[in-house]
């Protein structure tokens, strides 16, 4: 009991997705449908990254950027290079994946200049950042890549109908960080980085790695059914290169997300529960989209309500703002919450009190326009 206890209080999520998905398999009993209904695709790029990213790490590969980030000289400058570089990467490279990248190396960095205090906020930032930015292209987020396949409009009015929802909360951030900082004008940081020159006798690993990223961020952007061979690639590579790699990937990340998807997966294969759904959606797809998103998150919740929408921008716009409301609304808050634990162990429900709080303030604001840009129609 006691070592069931510090598990929870050290990693909330994992039993919580365990219990969920235990639960959900008595409402709908395993199958072969729940089993492929389950996102495998996402499971293997989020191995893959987490896999290559911790090569990364643990060869200093992100030092360039590093430096880059050393060039500036307050903590507002420092915060909003890297809100945005969440902002604009997760554009192109999905949401869960910006995160990946720059949560840790925001961590690393306020470590160097001593404001450890700062980084919840920043990261709960970053996290807003990543589900904003990303709902601009077609292929930013998973639920954006659905409905937009669904839907057949042209990519460019995609792009031209989610613009002010992105350009709004682009000028909200920088208001939330400007206000963050606001009583250190002047104050100037000091950083303190450790920056160990890379070791000649792990140079293979170092261009196997990066070669390794390039081919993930191919295998996003392309969207291609092949992923399963890049999965297959990463880990001969991995074996070959460097196995022990493999014992320092983030499974318990791994094992949440597939419980989740289990979860989702019962849920929405429930006939009761998708006669309920036919019943209420219909013009009531922006709060509808919202509220399921925080019991089975915002890619399965686009996926099981786009059958009885009337109204695509409605179903859309709530989708990328349901992440804002709670960690399950968006599977890559999730992540981020991940990521700082792993960092803190045991500071779990401070990460929860925080993003809470930071997100709701960002949602409260933009949960209005974002209705009453729901009935402006897409066809």
């Amino acid at each position: 009991m006691k070592k069931l206890l510090l598990l929870i209080k050290k990693d909330p999520m994992l039993p919580v997705s365990l219990l969920a998905a235990v639960i959900s398999l008595f409402i709908t009993p395993p199958s072969k449908d729940l089993i492929t209904a389950i996102d495998w695709h996402t499971l293997g790029i989020l191995f893959m990254m987490l896999t290559v990213l911790e090569g990364f790490k643990q060869e200093d590969l992100f030092q360039p950027l590093l430096k880059l980030s050393s060039k500036f000289s307050t903590m507002a400058t420092l915060s909003l290079f890297l809100i945005f570089g969440v902002f604009f990467t997760s554009m192109f490279v999905t949401n869960d994946v910006s995160l990946i990248i720059f949560v840790p190396l925001t961590i690393l960095l306020f470590r160097s200049v001593g404001r450890e205090e700062c980084i919840l906020p920043i990261i709960s930032m970053e996290n807003i950042a990543a589900i904003r930015g990303s709902l601009l292209m077609p292929f930013g987020s998973p639920q954006n890549l659905f409905l937009f396949n669904k839907s057949g409009v042209s990519a460019g009015r995609f792009i031209f109908h989610m613009s002010p929802l992105c350009a709004g909360s682009a000028v909200l951030l920088i208001v939330f960080v400007l206000v963050c900082f606001r009583k250190e004008k002047g104050r100037k940081i000091e950083f303190r980085l450790d920056l160990v020159p890379w070791k000649k006798e792990n140079r293979i690993r170092r261009i196997t790695y990066q070669i390794l990223f390039v081919m993930i961020l191919l295998v996003i952007v392309s969207r291609t059914k092949l992923w399963p061979i890049a999965v297959g690639i990463v880990l001969i590579a991995v074996l070959t290169v460097n196995r022990k790699l493999l014992k320092s990937v983030d499974y318990v990340l791994l094992v949440t997300f597939f419980c989740f998807f289990v979860f989702s997966s019962s849920i929405t294969a429930n006939p009761g529960i998708e006669s309920f759904l036919a019943r209420t959606v219909t013009g009531r797809e922006y709060l509808s989209v919202i509220l399921l998103s925080q019991v089975i998150s915002n890619v399965p919740a686009s996926i099981v309500l786009y059958p009885f929408a009337d109204n695509f921008a409605g179903l859309i716009y709530g989708a990328d703002t349901a992440g804002l409301v709670s960690l399950i609304g968006s599977l890559a808050s999730v992540i981020n919450y991940r990521i700082y634990v792993r960092e803190y162990p045991g500071k779990g429900r401070d990460f929860i009190k925080v993003f809470t709080l930071v997100s709701w303030m960002f949602f409260i604001i933009v949960v209005m326009p974002g209705y009453w840009l729901s009935h402006w129609s897409f066809f």
